[in-house]
C-alpha cells in the first residue's frame, strides 16, 4: 500500500517525506477518520475495495492526521486520546487490500472549508473519485454538516455514485471509536477487542529502561509509544503477543507507574517476553493485548512482587486464545 499526505498543494511521500507524483485516476473511495479501524470501520473499507475489484477502480482510503476532534477541540474533557497512531491504522487499513492511504493535513483552515468545495477538490479533481463508500451516519466538511445527502446531490452532476454501508451492531450495541475508548479506559479488553474485530495494539520502539525487572528475574523492553495521544488502556498487567522475525511470542505487559520500584509516576509501557533472548533495542515491536490479568499493585517488598511476577508468568504460559 501507498501511502501519501496531502496538505495543499502539495502530495509527499510518508516514508521519505519527499514531494511526490499522486496521479488523478478514476478511483473508489471511502473518508473518514478511521480511528480504530474497528469492526465497523473494516465493513466499509471492505465494501470500497470490493467496489474498487467489481468496477477496476483503484481503493483509496482518505483520512485525516491529526484527529479532527483534536483540532476543532469537540472533546470538553482535552485533546482526544487515539486508538491507533497513523502507523497503526496504515498496518491496518493495509491488512484489508487497499492500494492507496490518501492522508490529508487536518487544520482549522482546511477545517473552514465546505463539504462542497471538499468533495470538489480533494475527492473528484485531485483524486478522481467514481465511486464513494460511506457509512450510513457520515459526516464531513465544515461542522460536519456534508453527508449522504450533499453526496448524492453532487453525484448526480458529476456522474459518480454513492454507496452508503448500513449500521453495524454487536449484541444490540452500535459500533463506534469512543465506545472502544471508555471500554480499554475501563480495562475491559475482551469487550473493547470484541468490537475493535483484532486485539489492540500497543506499539513503538524498544528503548533502555531502569532494568529494575532484570534485577527481579524478569527482564523487560521498556516501550517508548510514538506519540502521548495514544490511549493507554487502564493501568494493570495484561498477556499479549508480539511478533519478533516472524515468530509470535506471549508476552506479560505491564502499562503504568510501577509503584513498587518507580520513584516517580510516569506512566510506563514494559513487556517481559517469554522464551526471547537477544538484543531488541532499537527495535519497533507492535504488542497485542488479549487479556487483563490484574491491577497494577503496590508491593510491601521486592520479594513480594517477585512472587507475583512469577504467578502472572504462569498464567500468561497456560493462556490459550
Amino acid at each position: 500500500m501507498r501511502i501519501v499526505i496531502y496538505q495543499e498543494p502539495k502530495v509527499t511521500d510518508y516514508h521519505t517525506g519527499k514531494e511526490t507524483v499522486f496521479p488523478q485516476k478514476p478511483s473508489a473511495v471511502t473518508v473518514g477518520s478511521y480511528d480504530g479501524v474497528h469492526a465497523g470501520h473494516r465493513r466499509i473499507i471492505g465494501q470500497m475495495v470490493e467496489t474498487a475489484s467489481a468496477l477496476d477502480l483503484r481503493s483509496v482510503v482518505v483520512t485525516f492526521e491529526p484527529h479532527p476532534r483534536q483540532i476543532v477541540n469537540r472533546d470538553p474533557a482535552g485533546r482526544l486520546k487515539l486508538l491507533t497512531l497513523l502507523e497503526e491504522k496504515a498496518m491496518l487499513i493495509e491488512s484489508l487490500g487497499v492500494e492507496w492511504l490518501f492522508v490529508v493535513k487536518f487544520d482549522s483552515a482546511f477545517a473552514a472549508q465546505s463539504s462542497e468545495s471538499f468533495i470538489q477538490r480533494v475527492l473528484l479533481d485531485r483524486i478522481g473519485a467514481r465511486s464513494v463508500v460511506i457509512g450510513y451516519d457520515h459526516g464531513f466538511g465544515r461542522d460536519r454538516k456534508g453527508g449522504i445527502t450533499t453526496l448524492r446531490r453532487m453525484a448526480e452532476q458529476y456522474r459518480f455514485e454513492v454507496k452508503v454501508v448500513d449500521e453495524v451492531r454487536l449484541s444490540s450495541e452500535h459500533f463506534s471509536s469512543t465506545k472502544i475508548r471508555t471500554l480499554l479506559r475501563e480495562g475491559r479488553i475482551n469487550e473493547a477487542n470484541l468490537f475493535l474485530g483484532y486485539p489492540y495494539l500497543i506499539s513503538g520502539k524498544v528503548v533502555h529502561g531502569a532494568k529494575k525487572g532484570r534485577e527481579l528475574g524478569f527482564p523487560t523492553v521498556n516501550i517508548r509509544i510514538g506519540s502521548s495521544d495514544k490511549l493507554l488502556p487502564k493501568f494493570g498487567v495484561y498477556i499479549a503477543t508480539t511478533v519478533i522475525d516472524g515468530r509470535e511470542f506471549k508476552a506479560m505487559m505491564n502499562i503504568g507507574v510501577r509503584p513498587t520500584v518507580a520513584v516517580d509516576s510516569v506512566p510506563v509501557v514494559e513487556a517481559y517476553i517469554l522464551d526471547h533472548k537477544g538484543d531488541l533495542y532499537g527495535k519497533r515491536l507492535i504488542f497485542r493485548l488479549l487479556e487483563r490479568l490484574r491491577d497494577e499493585m503496590r508491593f510491601t517488598s521486592f520479594e513480594a512482587l517477585q512472587e507475583q511476577l512469577k504467578k502472572d508468568k504462569k498464567m500468561v504460559e497456560q493462556y490459550q486464545k
